[in-house]
C-alpha cells in the first residue's frame, strides 16, 4: 500500500482519535507554531508510540501563513523522494485548496480534511454500513474532479483501494449496482458517466 503522508497544521486544529493514525501505511508530521508550547496528551501519546514514522516540526518565526508555507515546502521535498505517495494536510484553511489543485494537476496525490476523522482513507476504513459506504465513494469521486475512472473496471478498481482491497467480490457489485440505482454513476457497455451530487 502506498504511503500516507498526514500533514497538521496545529496552530489550525488539534486534533482527536490521533490513534487512526498508528497504522503501517501512515507517517504523521505534526507542525506546531513558533508561539505554541504544548500538545495535547493524546496527540503526543500516539506520536511516541509511531516512533520514526512521526515527527514534529516547530516554525522557527512568525508570519500570517508562516507554517502553510513549511507545509508546502515538506509536501514538495516528500513528493520528490515518494512520488507514488498520498499527501493529506490536516487544517481547516481553506488558503491550502489552490495547493491541492496545483497538486493534482502534477498528478500528486494529496487533498485537505478539516479534521482527522475526515481523511478519506480513514473514512473508508471506518464505514460499515453500505450507505457509509456509498457516502464515501460518492465523496471519493467528487474529489476527483475530472479524474474521475471512465470505464467500469476502472471503477471497481479505484473503489477497491479505497477500502484498501478488502471488499469481496458481491459487495463491490453490490456498491456499484446502488450506485446505478441512484444514478449517481450510467453504465454504458463498459463505459461509466456521472451525475454527481452537488
Amino acid at each position: 500500500m502506498k504511503t500516507n503522508f498526514v500533514l497538521i497544521d496545529y496552530e489550525n486544529v488539534q486534533p482527536e482519535a490521533m490513534a487512526v493514525l498508528e497504522k503501517e501505511h501512515f507517517k504523521v508530521i505534526v507542525f506546531v507554531g513558533a508561539n505554541q508550547t504544548k500538545v495535547t496528551f493524546e496527540v503526543a501519546s500516539v506520536l511516541q508510540r509511531m516512533g520514526d514514522k512521526a515527527e514534529y516540526i516547530k516554525i522557527a518565526g512568525n508570519g500570517s501563513n508562516a507554517l502553510d508555507f513549511h507545509i508546502a515546502f515538506y509536501i514538495g521535498q516528500l513528493a520528490a523522494q515518494e512520488p507514488g505517495a498520498y499527501f493529506h494536510i490536516v487544517s481547516k484553511d481553506t488558503g491550502f485548496d489552490p495547493l491541492i489543485q496545483h497538486l493534482k494537476s502534477r498528478k500528486i496525490l494529496a487533498c485537505r480534511s478539516k479534521s482527522v476523522i475526515d481523511i478519506p482513507i480513514v473514512k473508508a476504513a471506518n464505514s460499515k454500513s453500505p450507505s457509509e459506504k456509498l457516502a464515501v465513494i460518492i465523496g471519493d469521486l467528487q474529489r476527483r474532479g475530472a479524474a474521475k475512472p471512465r470505464t467500469i473496471k476502472t471503477l471497481s478498481s479505484t473503489i477497491n483501494s479505497l477500502f484498501q482491497k478488502q471488499l469481496p467480490d458481491q459487495e463491490l457489485d453490490s456498491l456499484l449496482n446502488e450506485l446505478q440505482k441512484q444514478g449517481v454513476i450510467t453504465v454504458t457497455d463498459t463505459k461509466v458517466s456521472y451525475d454527481l451530487p452537488s
